[in-house]
């Protein structure tokens, strides 16, 4: 008595399997790019890509050129080390013509809870408020100065906790 007498369906089932895996090396050679795998597990063209897009952001060097006193007050702040740009959003168009471009002045209500909401998953040290206990939904800025905001003084000074 044979132990493969019966097995016939096992080998189909073998040979299913052996067809669906050939299909599979098929269809990834059309799906997946040349590229892919250069550099690990990414596709190493995407760098090309991104790099094509236009610019948009100008950097904080720029903003510096022409607004000196902000960048003066900005940089002994405690924003020191956040670039204009990721408030006041990307400004390339303005920094080649001011005039073609008007920066948006941002909702502090909205932008700078973003960063110092209370969570428990920020560092203890890090400035956060209860936005709703904190300013009954006033703009930041009627209290803090958002380019060089002090902690703990009062709102006649310039920062409120």
């Amino acid at each position: 008595m044979s132990i493969f007498k019966d097995a016939g369906h096992l080998f189909r089932f073998a040979a299913l399997f052996v067809i669906a895996f050939l299909v599979f090396l098929v269809v990834r050679h059309y799906v997946v790019p040349k590229s892919f795998g250069k550099y690990g597990h990414y596709r190493a063209a995407a760098m090309d890509e991104i790099a094509a897009h236009p610019m948009k952001f100008a950097g904080h060097q720029a903003c510096e050129q022409c607004h000196s006193d902000v960048a003066a007050t900005h940089a002994s702040g405690m924003h020191a080390h956040v670039n204009c740009e990721a408030c006041h959003g990307p400004l390339e168009k303005h920094a080649e013509d001011p005039s073609s471009v008007t920066p948006k002045l941002p909702d502090t209500a909205t932008l700078c809870v973003r960063c110092h909401e209370a969570s428990a998953a920020r560092p203890k040290n890090f400035p956060q408020v209860k936005s709703a206990e904190h300013s009954g939904g006033m703009p930041c800025q009627t209290c803090h100065n958002p380019h060089s905001p002090a902690i703990g003084s009062g709102a006649a000074a310039g920062g409120a906790k």
